[in-house]
């Protein structure tokens, strides 16, 4: 029997808003004026009946095992503001919505039982299925064939790009423009390998990335050489490398492999936009296991991805994870409970445990800018140069420092960093790289069981 849990805070119902406008809306509904109907049951559902501008009110209702919702207004958003106003007061006043009530709505009842129904089908056949089985396997076969090609084609084409920028010396990037540059990904796109065209688009923004950008261009064309000549040799290459190496140059890893069942903290949850796709990390660490495991989630202009997760809790559940040698990525499967409060914060190390962590990550993926860490102990200190992070042990102790990377620096998530040390130790959970630390999340000792945000 799955149990409520412990209910959200408002903080961890606000962090699956989609964006700010619908984080304002949905606060705006967040109290027990509009709603009638309520109730929440011992499953981890909630429900109710919200008032719109029409005759009829919205029929909300929220899975928070998943999380997952259904609305009856037109907002394509996920989740929509009511879901979100229902979260809300649901968290901040249990006599507006009552715990195991016993009468759950038809229209609630019959969604969530078919919702638990495809989750358990998706579940069962991602464990226990194996490999997809296509149905014309040589014809498949030929597309892969064909697909495989074109990239080795375009890869070619690269290396002749990259040696003929060498040949005409480093200052010719910055002559010739951005132009030459995203042409050359272009075709890249055209050789369908968007990670060979990801990568020559940050090689054209390098000339304009000002002071010390010819050291930076060259360490670039050198991993791009690199990710070239490994993938002109794939086949040769061992096993997990080889998939990073079609993972990297832009091939989708499957997700494979038994399913690994954890009770997962989930610690942190960001996205990046291009323009063209948003992408949302959901970082999550095994508290049994030790393990640290990436849910991608995407989502299209003007729609964010539909996979969210609160902030701050425990969910007991399995993942499926993907081929590769970082093996970080994984697909969420069945849960089996609903969310529970984190009590306490991933077991960390030094920042020297960090750079270790990192530098053996690099040894089975050259390619990788960052690494998943926990550092515990340490304090935020302001330097000339910035920002780092230092092990509160004194230096002669082996006590060490790691700058803070460029993007944390202006965000309101240094500041509540700054704030929360107050001067002390603190343990922040992280990306570890080749341009310094990148906090993401953070627990005082004075309060282990509250994860506080940093992005």
């Amino acid at each position: 029997m799955k149990t409520q849990g412990v209910r959200w805070t408002a903080d961890q119902v606000l962090a699956l808003a989609p964006d700010e406008a619908s984080r304002r809306a949905g606060s705006k509904l967040g109290t027990a004026g509009p709603w009638s109907g309520t109730g929440s049951g011992g499953d981890g559902a909630v429900w109710g009946l919200c008032k719109g501008s029409g005759s009829k009110p919205y029929r909300t209702v929220v899975d928070t095992t998943g999380p997952a919702c259904s609305c009856s207004c037109p907002s394509r958003k996920f989740p929509c503001k009511h879901a979100l106003g229902l979260l809300l007061l649901w968290a901040t006043d249990t006599a507006a919505v009552a715990d195991a009530v016993a009468d759950v709505p038809d229209w609630a009842s019959g969604w969530l039982e078919g919702r638990r129904e495809r989750t358990a089908v998706r579940a069962k056949g991602a464990e226990g299925a194996g490999p997809a089985v296509t149905a014309d396997p040589e014809a498949a076969r030929r597309r892969a064939e064909r697909r495989s090609a074109r990239i080795t084609s375009g890869a070619e084409e690269l290396e002749q790009r990259l040696a003929d920028l060498l040949r005409g010396g480093l200052a010719s990037a910055e002559q010739s423009g951005y132009g030459l540059w995203e042409e050359t990904a272009a075709r890249m796109v055209d050789a369908q390998a968007p990670g060979l065209a990801g990568r020559v688009r940050d090689l054209g923004a390098i000339p304009g990335s000002g002071p010390g950008w010819p050291v930076r261009l060259l360490e670039e064309c050198a991993l791009t050489h690199l990710l070239d000549r490994a993938w002109l040799s794939v086949d040769r290459l061992p096993g997990p490398l080889a998939a990073t190496v079609r993972t990297r140059v832009g091939l989708t890893a499957p997700a494979e492999g038994p399913s690994l069942r954890d009770h997962w903290l989930v610690i942190a949850q960001y996205d990046t936009g291009d323009g063209k796709l948003t992408t949302r990390r959901i970082w999550l660490h095994g508290r049994d296991t030790g393990r640290t495991a990436l849910l991608l989630s995407f989502g299209a202009v003007g729609r964010a991805p539909q996979l969210a997760l609160p902030v701050g809790v425990v969910i007991d559940a399995s993942l499926v994870p993907h081929a590769g040698a970082g093996a970080l990525r994984a697909e969420l499967g069945e849960q089996f409970a609903a969310p529970a409060p984190l009590d306490a914060p991933p077991r960390g190390g030094t920042v020297g445990d960090a750079l270790t962590a990192y530098g053996l990550a690099l040894r089975e993926d050259p390619w990788l800018d960052s690494w998943p860490v926990t550092l515990s102990d340490v304090v935020p200190i302001p330097t000339d140069h910035g920002w780092q992070l230092a092990d509160a042990a004194p230096a002669a102790d082996g006590g060490a420092a790691l700058p803070l990377s460029g993007p944390a620096l202006g965000r309101p998530g240094l500041w509540r960093l700054a704030a929360l040390s107050g001067g002390g130790p603190v343990t922040v959970f992280g990306e570890c790289g080749h341009r310094g630390f990148t906090p993401l999340a953070a627990w005082s000792p004075d309060a282990p069981g509250e994860t506080v945000p940093l992005h």
